[in-house]
């Protein structure tokens, strides 16, 4: 009786020895596991905030065009307008200086 509570008690050991190594494994792996989920979480966010600063990037770049458009088209005009002025006062100029010589070479 001795030996069989003894070899009971061995055998529960060896059980519980096999029990404690095979949760060791399993909190190895459960922690590998979870550093290759965090890992892969990362990248994911990591890619989808590139993503993201690529876009405002790209929208920025594509509202500042639209503003610079706006602003060439005004400055052309205002300078269409400035050229069509002068003409119109290059004209009177000249006038003005053929009539001042006309009235130098009649003194």
């Amino acid at each position: 009786m001795k030996t069989e509570v003894l070899q009971s008690i061995k055998k529960t050991e060896e059980e519980s020895r096999s029990l404690i190594q095979a949760a060791g494994g399993q909190k190895a792996k459960m922690l590998v596991d979870a550093r290759v989920e965090a890992e892969n979480l990362i990248a994911k966010e990591t890619e989808g905030a590139e993503e993201y600063k690529a876009k405002r990037i790209s929208d920025a770049h594509a509202e500042a065009g639209k503003k610079s458009a706006v602003i060439i088209a005004e400055g052309e005009t205002k300078a269409a307008s400035v050229r069509a002025d002068s003409k119109k006062n290059l004209e009177e100029a000249v006038d003005q200086l053929v009539n001042h010589f006309k009235v130098k070479l009649n003194v």
